[in-house]
C-alpha cells in the first residue's frame, strides 16, 4: 500500500477499506437476521425469540471484549485487530451455517459477537485515530457514511443468497467474504503499528483520567449508551409504532424507509460542514433532533414522516459525534482505550433495549413506549448540556 512521506498509508484507501469492511460487518452480523430469522424458523422449528436471542447475545460479548480490543489497537495499532475481527466473524458464521441445535448457533453468535467488538464502529474509528490522530474527524466521519449503507446493501444481498442458497449458504457466503476479502484487504491496507507516540501506551504515566475528566467521561458515557438505548429499540419496534398509531403495514414500510436516507444525508451535511465547528456541536445536534422526533412522534404530530425525519438524521449525526467527541476532548493518545470503553455500555444498551421496549409496548402500547423513548431523549438534552458546559470548564472545547 502506497503510504506518505511520513509513512502513513493513503488516506483514501484506508477508509475506503474500513468503509467498506463496516458495510460488511455491521450486514452480515447486527442486520443478519432481518432477513434471515424467517428462514432459519422454518428450517429449524425453534421459537422466534431464541433465534433473535443470537444478536444480543453477540452485541453482550462485543460489550465485554470491546475494552481489551481498543487497548490492543492504541499499542500496536488496528491491523491485527480488525484482521481478527473478520476471522472471528467468518468463523461464527460457518459455526451458524452448521448448526443443529439451539447451543451450536448461540456458540455461533459468540464467536460472531467477539468479531463485532474487534470489528464495527468502535475500532474502525480507534484505526484511524492511532494512524492520524487529530486529524482523524474527516475520515470517521466518512467512515460513517459509508456504515449507513450496510442494510441498504445487505438486506437484498442476504435476501438473494437465501433464496438461492438457503440461509445456511448465505452464512457461508457471507464468512467467505470475511475469511477472503476483508481479511486480506485489511492486512494490506493498514499499517502494521500505531502512529501514535511511544509514550501513549494505555498506562503510562498522565495517559489515565484524572479529576473532572472521570465526570466528562462519565457523562460521554451515559450521552452515547442512552443514544444507543433509543437507536436500538425504535429500530426494532417503529413499524409495530407506526401500526399503532392507525397506519396499514405498507404506509408504515413507506414511512419507515426514510430512516435510511434521512441518516446518510444528515451524515453527508456534517462531514461537509463539521470540520468548521467543534464535535459537540454536533453532539448537541443530534440529541436535539432525536428528542424533537420522538416528541413530536408521541404528540400525534399530523406529519409522522417529518418526526421520522428528524430522528433518523439525529441518530446520523450522533455515529459521527460518537466518534469525533471523545477525539476532541481526551486527545489520540487515550483515543483508543477510551473507545473500547466505550463500547461495553453501548453494546449491552443495544442489547437489553429491544426486550425492555418490547415488554413496555405489550404492557403499556405506543404511548408507553413512546413515552419512554421521549423521556430518555429529553434526558439525553440535558447531560450533553451538561457535557458542553464541564467540556468548557476544562478547556476542551472552543
Amino acid at each position: 500500500m502506497q503510504s506518505g512521506a511520513d509513512g502513513k498509508p493513503n488516506r483514501y484507501a484506508v477508509v475506503s477499506v474500513l468503509g467498506l469492511g463496516q458495510i460488511l460487518a455491521w450486514g452480515s452480523t447486527f442486520y443478519l437476521l432481518a432477513v434471515l430469522a424467517p428462514a432459519i424458523l422454518r428450517d429449524t422449528g425453534w421459537a422466534y425469540d431464541q433465534v433473535i436471542s443470537g444478536v444480543s447475545v453477540g452485541l453482550l460479548t462485543a460489550g465485554i471484549v470491546s475494552p481489551r480490543f481498543g487497548r490492543a489497537i492504541g499499542e500496536r495499532g488496528g491491523r491485527s485487530v480488525l484482521a481478527l475481527g473478520s476471522v472471528l466473524i467468518g468463523t461464527g458464521l460457518v459455526v451458524l451455517a452448521t448448526a443443529q441445535n439451539l447451543p451450536w448457533y448461540l456458540a455461533g453468535w459468540l464467536l460472531i459477537g467477539a468479531g463485532m467488538g474487534a470489528g464495527l464502529y468502535d475500532a474502525a474509528f480507534a484505526t484511524l485515530a492511532s494512524i492520524y490522530g487529530r486529524d482523524s474527524r474527516s475520515a470517521i466521519a466518512s467512515v460513517t457514511l459509508f456504515g449507513g449503507f450496510a442494510s441498504t446493501v445487505c438486506w437484498p444481498i442476504s435476501a438473494v443468497l437465501t433464496a438461492h442458497l438457503g440461509w445456511r449458504g448465505a452464512c457461508l457466503s457471507y464468512a467467505a467474504v470475511h475469511l477472503g476479502v476483508a481479511l486480506p484487504a485489511y492486512w494490506i491496507a493498514l499499517p502494521r503499528r500505531s502512529f501514535l507516540a511511544a509514550s501513549s501506551h494505555p498506562g503510562a504515566p498522565g495517559l489515565r483520567l484524572a479529576g473532572q475528566e472521570i465526570w466528562l467521561f462519565a457523562l460521554l458515557a451515559a450521552v452515547v449508551t442512552i443514544a444507543a438505548a433509543i437507536l436500538s429499540m425504535m429500530g426494532n419496534l417503529v413499524l409495530q409504532l407506526l401500526q399503532a398509531r392507525g397506519m396499514e403495514l405498507a404506509a408504515a414500510v413507506a414511512i419507515g424507509a426514510l430512516i435510511g436516507p434521512s441518516a446518510v444525508g444528515a451524515r453527508v451535511v456534517e462531514s461537509f460542514a463539521g470540520h468548521r465547528y467543534h464535535p459537540i456541536w454536533t453532539m448537541i445536534g443530534s440529541a436535539i433532533l432525536v428528542a424533537a422526533g420522538t416528541l413530536l412522534f408521541l404528540l400525534r404530530f399530523p406529519f409522522i414522516g417529518v418526526a421520522i425525519v428528524l430522528y433518523a438524521a439525529g441518530n446520523g449525526i450522533g455515529s459521527i459525534a460518537r466518534g469525533t467527541l471523545p477525539l476532541a476532548l481526551f486527545g489520540p493518545a487515550r483515543y483508543p482505550t477510551l473507545m473500547g470503553r466505550l463500547g461495553l455500555p453501548i453494546m449491552m444498551a443495544m442489547a437489553a433495549a429491544p426486550f425492555g421496549g418490547a415488554l413496555t409496548f405489550q404492557v403499556g402500547g405506543a404511548d408507553w413506549t413512546l413515552g419512554m423513548l421521549a423521556a430518555l431523549a429529553l434526558l439525553n438534552v440535558v447531560l450533553v448540556a451538561l457535557l458542553w458546559q464541564l467540556s468548557r470548564r476544562l478547556g476542551s472545547h472552543s
